[in-house]
């Protein structure tokens, strides 16, 4: 154990020390000029690069995509620090608090509780907190989290402090009403999507990844539409009508 933290340690402090020499005079132009609301983009697509390697199980990409992640997480955090706004220890430091805080059954006093009572735990410390704070329930939720994701998220947050939510079947109903609707408005549209994702979270299912995997099966038949039209002597853009539904029968079988 020591020796792995002797490694990791070292390992931290290197990186550490590589950022610092890149914003240094005579460092990389690039990296000097760079301020958090540059790196917010590249923050951004790394986290969803993360996700991506989880979901093809793919350990190498995840080790290389961990380490772009926490390169950003350095950098804005040396950032801050040449601004006199906090350090990368202040980082370090807070999360391990919060980590103790939220956890007061293996912190405080041992208790073997179960994941979902646990989770029900951390957001009623986090309410307490919030409170302390003056700050409401749902201020954490990132508002540039996409939609679907948010109201999956809003929804379970709600649920762990003991919010009343619709069944499945109420949620269902709901859905087919509304998609009777002559006229859809954008806030009915909105009404759908936020049922619909809170009947996926009832079955225990992430509607963001769901989704998302939907759409990488649907590019994935689309580019074999494209290499059958290509194997046939022809695009999108050349083939015949006939031609073209003929295949994306054929590719579209089962959509």
């Amino acid at each position: 154990m020591a020796l792995y933290m002797d490694r990791t340690t070292e390992a931290l402090n290197r990186l550490i020390k590589t950022v610092r020499t890149l914003r240094s005079p005579g460092g990389c132009n690039w990296d000097i000029s760079q301020t958090l609301k540059t790196l917010r983009p590249y923050m951004l697509e790394e986290a969803y690069e993360v996700a991506d390697a989880v979901d093809k199980d793919d350990m190498d990409d995840l080790k290389k995509e961990l380490g772009d992640l926490l390169l950003h997480i350095v950098m804005a955090a040396d950032i801050c620090s040449e601004q006199n706004i906090f350090s990368m220890a202040d980082v370090a430091e807070q999360i391990t608090k919060k980590l103790i805080r939220r956890h007061p059954h293996v912190f405080d006093e041992s208790s073997n509780l179960t994941p979902k009572q646990v989770e029900k735990q951390w957001e009623t410390i986090k309410a307490q907190e919030k409170k302390t704070l003056k700050k409401r329930f749902f201020d954490s939720i990132p508002a540039a989290m996409p939609a679907l994701q948010k109201a999956w998220r809003i929804q379970q947050r709600a649920s762990d402090v003991g919010f009343p939510t619709k069944t499945t079947e109420q949620n269902i109903e709901e859905i087919q009403h509304l998609l009777q609707t002559e006229d859809l408005t954008e806030e009915i549209v909105g009404e759908i999507l936020f049922a619909l994702a809170d009947t996926a979270r009832q079955s225990g299912i992430e509607p963001e990844k769901a989704l998302r995997d939907k759409n990488s099966d649907f590019i994935e038949k689309f580019n074999r539409l494209e290499e059958l039209l290509e194997h046939n002597g022809c695009s999108l853009s050349s083939a015949n009508d006939a031609v073209l539904q003929k295949s994306i029968a054929i590719v579209f079988r089962a959509w």
